[in-house]
C-alpha cells in the first residue's frame, strides 16, 4: 500500500510511504526537507515495522518546533495504518 502525506510545521512539502501487507515500511519519500537527514531516516526506517518505528520516531522536536521530519513520519504512519486496517 503506498499513502501520502502532507506534513504540517516542518520543511519537507510530502512523505510517501509504502508498506506491506503485514505493516512494514518498503520504502518512504520525502519531498523537500533537510535532504541528508530524510534519506537517513527513509533508509533506517525501511524494513521496520511501522509500529515500531512510529514508537521511536514520535515525539522528535527539530529547533523548537514542537515537531520534525520524523514526528511527521510517524503521524504518516500512523494515518497509513489506519486505512490499511479499514
Amino acid at each position: 500500500m503506498t499513502y501520502t502525506y502532507t506534513p504540517r510545521g516542518v520543511c519537507s512539502r510530502q512523505i510517501t510511504v509504502e508498506l506491506s501487507d503485514d505493516g512494514v515500511i518498503e520504502n518512504v519519500r520525502f519531498l523537500g526537507g533537510c535532504n541528508g537527514n530524510t534519506q537517513g531516516v527513509s533508509v533506517l526506517c525501511k524494513g521496520l515495522k511501522a509500529e515500531d518505528a512510529v514508537d521511536k520516531l514520535s515525539g522528535i522536536d527539530c529547533g523548537g518546533r514542537g515537531t520534525s521530519c520524523p514526528d511527521q513520519l510517524s503521524l504518516a504512519l500512523k494515518e497509513a495504518l489506519a486505512v490499511m486496517n479499514k
